[in-house]
């Protein structure tokens, strides 16, 4: 089973709000996840990003994948690879 660490899009229309979720590559966008790790909300001036480092970074010894956006924001909130 590949597992990745992704966005899952919530909010109304043209207002969303992503919460960062380890999920099976198999299952759909915002289908069903096996842990929620954060939130990013976009919309906000500056963007409030919010992670469970200590989650994060387990996740990631185990093997899970960062998606491109996710691993941007990892960068920017300081969350070592």
């Amino acid at each position: 089973m590949a597992v990745k660490i992704r966005l899952r899009r919530m909010g109304a229309k043209k207002a969303p709000f992503y919460r960062i979720v380890v999920a099976d590559s198999r299952s759909p966008r915002d289908g069903r996840f096996i842990e929620e790790i954060g939130y990013y909300n976009p919309t906000t001036e500056p963007a409030t990003v919010k992670v469970d480092a200590d989650k994060a970074s387990e996740w990631i010894k185990n093997g899970a994948q960062p998606s491109d956006t996710v691993k941007r924001l990892f960068d920017k909130a300081g969350i070592a690879k």
